[in-house]
């Protein structure tokens, strides 16, 4: 179950092999949805050689959900699914993020994030 829900995203992109200064920084996107094992993320890549690595699974996402029901960030290790709507211009692109790694604590947070999102105001 996905819902549209718009919400601030910090992000950093994390990889192994790579050394990229761009590497250090913290980004903040917003959300289009989220859904119970993954969301989709309004961002931008600080470089588009980036991409194979990240479609590939390569480098992951680490993201602080910044959900308007939720006190603290939500921390998630995610992997890009998909990529859609990238503008090679401004580096901006929606890209689809599935949860590797998230405590059981924090999806719950999600999931009732969810439920409420879906309850008529």
């Amino acid at each position: 179950m996905r819902v549209k829900a718009e919400f601030a995203v910090r992000y950093k992109f994390l990889s192994k092999t790579r050394t990229d200064r761009e590497l250090e920084a913290v980004y903040e996107g917003k959300s289009a949805n989220i859904g119970g094992g993954g969301l989709l993320l309004q961002c931008q890549v600080p470089k588009l050689e980036w991409i194979p690595d990240l479609l590939l699974q390569r480098m992951a996402v680490g993201c602080n959900l910044l959900l308007p029901t939720a006190d603290l960030p939500i921390k998630v290790l995610t992997r890009v699914a998909w990529i859609e709507a990238l503008d090679e211009e401004t580096r901006s692109f929606a890209v689809g993020l599935k949860f590797r790694e998230i405590t059981s604590q924090d999806q719950d947070a999600v999931f009732r994030f969810i439920i409420r999102a879906q309850m008529p105001s």
